[in-house]
């Protein structure tokens, strides 16, 4: 008897994730039968999460799009968020996370937070590669498509390796959020907060400079 094989996929265009389902269809999952989640923003999403959860049936597999409407009720604001949430109730599951955005640091920072089975540029698919990618995650394996590790070359080279903490305080100040409510976002003190962007501003600006400075240098670097 062939055993349920979980799938949710999460979307804000339905025809992307219909497409997705019926590339999918066509592998030959062997013992398991594939049982397809849809959803199409993030409160759908975090509840079809909670629900399989509190049914005690686990979510094997996740395709979810990194950007998305968000749920900010639960603050749940992208895919990667969502992606964190499987991550912590659902260990087992594996993550595949699409996007269109390959900014250095945004990547380093998703690689290392979430660590995710399979991250996947959407400039490097197409109909003949999704599917059998998606099998070989589902048998074990690990994918970064060319973009995404062409990214992690390119933060390489720049020669920064900072951890998750200084990836968020930069791209954080790049939204606009002042220091002084960093906190708010990361778990770290004040002293601690700014002890790190010190170290940030050294390595990219090599003199001091204001946030604004900061940001544009970072920019220019293709880090954000």
């Amino acid at each position: 008897m062939k055993k349920h094989l979980n799938i949710l996929i999460v979307d804000d265009h339905p025809m992307t994730v219909d497409s997705y389902i019926n590339l999918l269809s066509d592998i030959d999952f062997e013992e398991n039968k594939p049982n397809f989640i849809k959803s199409y923003n993030c409160k759908d999403a975090y509840s079809k999460i909670f629900f399989y959860i509190k049914q005690e049936i686990n979510i094997d597999f996740a395709l979810l799009d990194i950007s998305l409407p968000p749920y900010e009720e639960q603050n749940i604001n992208s895919g990667i968020d969502l992606a964190s949430l499987i991550r912590k109730k659902n260990p087992n599951c594996k993550i595949v996370l699409l996007t269109m955005h390959s900014e250095p640091l945004t990547v380093d920072n998703i690689l290392k937070e979430i660590k995710p089975e399979g991250f996947i540029s959407k400039n490097d698919i197409n109909f003949e590669l999704f599917p059998v990618i998606c099998k070989r995650i589902i048998r074990g394996d690990i994918h970064r498509s060319k973009t995404i590790i062409e990214s992690q070359r390119e933060l390489f080279k720049q020669n920064i390796n900072w951890d998750s903490h200084d990836n968020q305080i930069l791209i954080l100040i790049s939204q606009g959020i002042k220091t002084t409510n960093l906190p708010n976002y990361i778990p770290l003190s004040m002293s601690a907060i700014e002890k790190r962007k010190a170290s940030i501003k050294d390595q990219l600006l090599k003199t001091k400079g204001s946030d604004r400075d900061l940001v544009e240098k970072a920019r220019k670097l293709g880090l954000i």
